[in-house]
């Protein structure tokens, strides 16, 4: 089994792409359940009972349910590769439910609420360009802040209207960028990022501080919380907040969902279905248009 293990790790990390703390996450559920069991059985022997018997006893230790559901996920993806390799006959996590986790709606900004944010930042100092930028790549391109930290200048093909994305995973992606967004990057590069003396190896990095060095995710956070406060939005927002206004806004606008999917790198489609939801104003105006009895 531990033969098996192996080819597992190499499965999930080569094959299937996933990252680093993905791929050590699995291997720790599987350690998890191995423990649980104390030698009592083999991990190929289990059987429904003994997950069942697992999952209470991570209920008794207090383990949250979202937890839990990604425990079940990473079991699950162990045994269906077990099975495709022909190691075990059934699959005992077939019938294994997850705890029901109620799906949380992300803060989405309204388009004035975006704008403001964007007027607010003051151009006159030497970071308001570029903090511009940021915010317009993150809201007309739906990135990660992760993906904006990194984002390389070899990477814009602004000719083409497109950008190069390293996602999740070591995931490419083509995304479209539009004029708004290009004309801030431009700006910003020809301006105030061409009178930094850049740190050696962070070259081709697009986003730099003072120093010449890449940005830092904390710097982002701090960026837009300031942002927003001097525009006098009121929400609690973050970097991931503009991607979340992106997809929903594209989504709300009558865009395709599998569209959107591959412009976010979302891996399932079910991940990207969180933005059909639709405001409630919205909802309002169609009953109160539509509805016979209004």
């Amino acid at each position: 089994m531990e033969a098996c293990i192996q080819l597992y790790k190499q499965y999930i990390k080569l094959e299937r792409s996933l990252s680093p703390k993905t791929v050590e996450a699995y291997l720790h559920d599987i350690e998890k359940l191995n423990e649980f069991l104390g030698g009592r059985k083999k991990l190929e022997e289990v059987k429904l009972e003994d997950l069942q018997d697992f999952m209470a006893s991570l209920y008794d230790d207090k383990i949250s349910a979202r937890s839990q559901a990604r425990i079940i996920s990473g079991l699950k993806s162990f045994y269906k590769f077990l099975l495709f390799d022909h190691k075990i006959v059934h699959d005992p996590t077939e019938l294994l439910d997850a705890p029901k986790i109620g799906r949380h709606l992300p803060e989405v900004l309204s388009i004035p609420e975006i704008e403001a944010i964007l007027d607010s930042i003051d151009l006159s100092k030497p970071e308001g360009h570029r903090n511009k930028a940021i915010i317009e790549v993150m809201y007309g391109c739906g990135l990660r802040v992760s993906e904006v930290v990194n984002l390389r200048i070899s990477n814009l093909y602004f000719r083409d209207n497109y950008i190069r994305i390293i996602g999740k995973g070591d995931k490419e992606r083509l995304v479209p960028i539009g004029q708004t967004a290009q004309n801030a990057i431009r700006l910003y590069m020809e301006g105030a990022r061409a009178h930094v003396k850049i740190k050696k190896g962070e070259e081709d990095i697009v986003f730099l501080n003072r120093r010449g060095a890449r940005l830092t995710r904390e710097m982002i956070f701090m960026m837009i919380k300031q942002a927003a406060e001097a525009a006098g939005v009121t929400k609690t927002i973050s970097p991931h907040t503009f991607r979340h206004s992106f997809a929903t806004h594209l989504v709300e606008g009558g865009a395709d969902l599998r569209a959107v999917q591959e412009m976010l790198g979302h891996e399932s489609i079910t991940t990207t279905e969180i933005y059909t939801h639709l405001d409630r104003s919205y909802i309002k105006d169609i009953i109160e248009r539509y509805h016979p009895r209004k």
